[in-house]
């Protein structure tokens, strides 16, 4: 069997992609103390409201396990709060101190964003 055709592999390349992207991200937001996955989950909540934690999982795409796990060091800082709610249904909410460190976080986030548009476009007109 030849595998040669593995080194093109596309998943392989995907992943590796979102690799470098996860990378500059981080170095833009670390400096403010947050990592991409929390100013993520922030940012979602600033828009979305008080969200259970199976619709905020679904919507950044993360498994619910890695999305608790991430909640609970946002909990443990503060940003982030459970909020009341029905029976059996854990729903998170922004606190104003996150909502704080989500906003002055966002110049960082922007200029990744803006960084990596520039990037694509450049891809895109090769």
């Amino acid at each position: 069997m030849d595998l040669s055709a593995t080194k093109d592999c596309h998943c392989l390349a995907a992943r590796k992609r979102a690799r470098e992207i996860t990378r500059r991200y981080e170095e833009k937001l670390r400096p403010r103390g947050l990592r991409a996955t929390q100013f993520s989950i922030l940012a979602a909540l600033a828009l979305k409201g008080p969200s259970p934690l199976s619709d905020l999982a679904d919507l950044l795409g993360l498994e619910r396990t890695s999305l608790s796990r991430s909640a609970n060091r946002l909990t443990d800082e503060g940003w982030v709060t459970e909020a009341k709610s029905e029976a059996r249904v854990h729903k998170l909410k922004l606190t104003p101190d996150g909502r704080k460190k989500v906003e002055s976080t966002y110049p960082a986030w922007k200029e990744a964003q803006d960084e990596m548009a520039e990037q694509i476009d450049k891809l895109a007109t090769e």
